[in-house]
């Protein structure tokens, strides 16, 4: 069985994913980093350079090449499952089972806020106040894909209580 995780920029899907690898002795592999490694540019630098349309074309190439493993973790990007039917393709496959990790707006505004700097998306934004507000209107709109998942586990806990949450439903 493939794990796929999928949430929100910053809801901890790599972190989790390296977590879960180590528990279930499964390969992990983050789809925004080997995205990187690939293009020998991180993924600010290939949305400034080539933009969002390659980056989203790539995304679903790789994605794709992923999801004909057997058996491992996948992290995916914040908007992987919103593109390109990505989310279609991850649901079609029965080995797959995807988890969404939710965390609370209030949350994601405030990791971001001070990991901005990496996040392109959301660099321009002088504040936490307006990161928050910028985080609830994105996420209303992804909402709809997040929620296809076959699992979601509220994410505002410690990774080991996140980890806890998903092998007690993944069993």
């Amino acid at each position: 069985m493939n794990i796929i995780l999928l949430g929100y920029m910053t809801s901890g899907k790599s972190l989790i994913g390296e977590k879960l690898s180590g528990i279930l002795k499964k390969p992990f592999q983050d789809l925004d980093d080997y995205i990187e490694n690939k293009e020998g540019l991180s993924i600010s630098d290939i949305f400034k350079t080539k933009g969002e349309i390659y980056f989203r074309k790539i995304e679903a190439k790789h994605l794709e090449t992923f999801l004909q493993q057997k058996d491992m973790i996948l992290s995916l990007g914040g908007g992987t499952p919103c593109y390109g039917g990505n989310m279609a393709l991850i649901k079609q496959q029965p080995n797959n089972k995807s988890i969404y990790l939710n965390v609370s707006v209030a949350e994601l505004g405030n990791r971001l806020f001070l990991n901005k700097a990496n996040r392109p998306l959301v660099a321009h934004l002088k504040t936490q106040e307006e990161t928050t507000e910028f985080v609830g209107k994105h996420i209303f709109e992804r909402l709809n894909f997040y929620n296809q998942a076959d699992l979601s586990i509220n994410a505002n806990k410690s990774p080991d209580d996140i980890i806890e949450d998903i092998l007690l439903k993944l069993i």
